[in-house]
């Protein structure tokens, strides 16, 4: 069976690996107060373009999100995010675990938009009980989204000027943001994300790394006492280490971003073939994500020999699945697939087509 399930179904890049077994009986600090942490956090600095950041590494997405959140909000605070958001959607409630609220907007795309905040904000605020519902805290987003679509330098302006006036943080979820850096479409690099947000992350668990995400707090009025908060959510790793090798190797000459343009250039190849044969696409990913809508039983067949995500049921007899690519996809698969895409027949097809 060959995987497109997701961008995680391998281990990690070999130099990780590499690296990990050559620092393996060195005596470190524990707690990610490491040479290898330290360095880390100098290099991704200088990516960001900011010297004042503080970085804390994590071991997942969705506990630097709870963690975060749950810094950042007070009690009587929700954070605001896409109806299709994976605090939202995929993390099993971990947000209201925390005793806070996820405030939905509708989107069709993944994205929200500034006006559609600041249109929350002033419908809270001009309540006159307001003191009676959740009072919007933050705003969340992820880059890419859960639908492979990504923000670009002027959204991502009007959504952080917006939410500077109202005071609401601005967090990105940046758990496949190298594949975000690397879409055709992209124009934000991470010196905009550090100008524009008030903290992110940036993904290693999808994007080679054996696990791990690096917190990057921009505003100082977030920074302070955070280590106590990883530390009491579960989060702080003993063996941090084993966390700034890790990212030391992704961003130490550039790994992170060629990794990622694999993934991507992967991942086009397929959206090709299937544009090529007439299928369409849910969403219009230039990401690691592709959400064709294809007839249930040429799904049977392609599930025969690959395997993929459902997504979602587009009618009786058409549904929306997910092919995904990772930094270790293989070109040989890609074009096994690409090959059986151009040979799919059957009678639902041709009644998509015609």
């Amino acid at each position: 069976m060959i995987r497109f399930d997701n961008d995680y179904v391998e281990g990690a890049h070999e130099r990780i690996l590499k690296r990990i077994v050559e620092t393996n009986e060195e005596q470190t600090p524990g707690y990610g107060l490491d040479e290898y942490c330290e360095k880390a956090r100098t290099y991704i600095k200088k990516a960001c373009d900011v010297e004042n950041a503080d970085i804390h590494f994590l071991v997942g997405g969705t506990q630097t999100n709870s963690t975060t959140i749950a810094s950042v909000l007070r009690p009587h605070q929700g954070v605001v995010a896409a109806s299709t958001g994976h605090i939202a959607v995929h993390e099993t409630g971990a947000i209201e675990a925390t005793g806070h609220k996820v405030l939905t907007l509708p989107s069709d795309d993944g994205k929200i938009k500034a006006e559609q905040v600041k249109e929350l904000y002033d419908a809270h605020w001009n309540d006159d009980v307001h003191e009676h519902t959740v009072q919007p805290g933050m705003v969340y987003i992820s880059h890419p989204t859960e639908n492979g679509t990504t923000y670009s330098k002027s959204e991502l302006e009007e959504l952080s000027k917006v939410c500077r006036e109202c005071g609401l943080p601005l967090f990105m979820d940046g758990a496949r943001l190298g594949y975000g850096l690397a879409s055709k479409d992209g124009d934000l690099s991470l010196a905009d994300i550090a100008r524009l947000c008030d903290v992110f992350y940036i993904g290693g668990t999808k994007i080679g790394a054996l696990f791990g995400e690096a917190l990057v707090i921009i505003n100082d009025d977030l920074k302070k006492d955070f280590r106590y908060l990883i530390k009491q959510k579960g989060g702080l790793l003993a063996k941090g280490r084993l966390l700034g090798i890790q990212f030391e190797s992704l961003f130490e000459d550039g790994l992170y971003y060629e990794i990622s343009r694999h993934a991507v250039e992967m991942a086009m190849m397929i959206r090709e073939a299937f544009v090529k044969k007439g299928v369409s696409l849910r969403y219009d990913s230039k990401t690691n994500q592709q959400f064709p809508i294809l007839p249930n039983d040429v799904l049977m067949k392609l599930g025969e020999k690959y395997s993929f995500s459902f997504w979602e049921k587009d009618d009786a007899t058409h549904s929306v699945v997910r092919f995904c690519t990772s930094w270790a996809t293989k070109r040989e698969h890609v074009e096994m697939l690409i090959e059986d895409i151009k040979e799919l027949e059957s009678e639902s097809v041709n009644d998509m087509l015609t």
